[in-house]
């Protein structure tokens, strides 16, 4: 068996046995109403453990359940904690001495989300990606690859969860050659347009694919710079990936549309636009979203979406915009299996996307209002400051 799809238990098989068989179950994309009963099954029991351990979703319980049920299951009981909640507070549901793994959201300054994972926790989550990058082919043992990541060269302090995740992410083709875009300098990390143009550059003339993961504002910005400098397109091997998350937050004025953007990658780099998609996820939920071949995020067997109204939190019909809430019982360290996060999104049925795909999928259009909270792709942004 492949080790990135190996078992992992949940920490008491008896108060979470549903849990277990939802995050055991090995289609990505899985529909219908066994899998519906599962998932209300198993939030009844991620409810139950975190009632039992957090006095704070304890007392979520007591509210009033909404009225009407809320699109992401009738019957589920779904408190809402906003995203940023976490930014301000530290609320575990199993002791300190169990916590596997700690990350963060943001860079050096403003306010952070922290987030304590157990093993369970972070393992199923890893296991889930690991699972969709099966569905899609991506992961080839035999198969080396050079990577260029868009993401923070890791440092001994450093505790993002972007970094984590890209650097996760290499283990699915054995590593040839690594080139970080954000380079560590010791006090910080700076962004060596310069360095990832000679990488792709020199893994052109290899013969591996390349797989290039992180910012996706950071490779716009990079080949921007390579048209200015009159470099001529580059041919990446066959194989090459682009598996980009963290959106264009801190650089809105200069993102430009889906559609160009995968333009421009297969028109600089010769990578075809099916090989290139983008994923939606964060430290406060890290069940991956990844896009279709036609660029829509569906939603996973082992989590739900709805979106809500930005002033009333009521939830929402497909195509309507509000606050994207997402739903998973994975989660055993931390009561967020239900969170409200500070995007703005549309929800729309699997059949609106040609691809063979059921499960709804959703669009992000991109933050909520105005707030001093940094993202990890806000604090990147900042360094690109003064290079355009």
């Amino acid at each position: 068996m492949n080790p990135h799809l190996a078992p992992v238990e949940v920490p008491d098989p008896t108060a979470l046995a549903h849990v277990q068989q939802l995050c055991d179950l090995g289609e990505p994309y899985a529909a219908g109403a066994a899998a519906d009963e599962l998932f209300a099954a198993a939030m009844a029991e991620t409810n139950a453990w975190h009632a039992r351990r957090s006095p704070f979703f304890a007392a979520l319980l007591q509210e009033t359940p909404e009225a009407p049920a809320p699109t992401v299951g009738e019957g589920l009981r779904t408190p809402l904690v906003p995203a940023a909640f976490f930014k301000r507070h530290e609320v575990l549901s199993v002791p300190r001495d169990e916590v596997f793994l700690h990350l963060t959201s943001s860079g050096t300054t403003g306010q952070k989300s922290q987030m304590f994972f157990d093993e369970w926790t972070i393992r199923s989550a890893q296991r889930m990606v690991a699972r969709i990058f099966d569905h899609y082919g991506w992961i080839t043992p035999d198969q080396p690859a050079n990577y260029l990541l868009y993401s923070y060269e890791p440092a001994p302090s450093l505790k993002l969860g972007t970094s984590f995740t890209d650097n996760y992410l290499c283990d699915f083709a054995p590593a040839r050659h690594t080139t970080h875009a954000l380079r560590h300098t010791g006090s910080g990390h700076e962004f060596d347009v310069h360095g990832c143009i000679a990488a792709l550059r020199r893994y052109a003339e290899d013969t591996v694919p390349v797989r290039i993961l992180g910012f996706p504002a950071f490779l716009h910005f990079t080949l921007e710079r390579m048209k200015a400098m009159g470099l001529p397109p580059l041919q990446l091997p066959e194989g090459s990936l682009v598996v980009l998350g963290g959106g264009w937050k801190g650089h809105a004025d200069r993102q430009i549309g889906k559609d160009e953007f995968c333009s421009e990658v297969t028109e600089r780099l010769g990578i075809p636009g099916d090989r290139v998609r983008d994923t939606f996820g964060s430290v406060e939920h890290c069940v991956p979203y990844v896009e279709c071949a036609h660029h829509r995020l569906h939603v996973p067997v082992w989590s739900r979406a709805a979106v809500r109204d930005t002033g009333t939190l009521r939830p929402l019909p497909y195509g309507e915009r509000g606050f994207l809430h997402l739903v998973s019982p994975y989660i055993t360290s931390v009561p967020a299996q239900s969170v409200v996060m500070g995007d703005l999104a549309s929800l729309h049925p699997g059949e609106e996307c040609p691809c063979p795909l059921s499960t709804d999928w959703f669009t992000v259009h991109g933050r909520a209002g105005v707030s001093r909270n940094r993202s990890c792709a806000v604090a990147a942004a900042e360094l690109m400051k003064g290079m355009s």
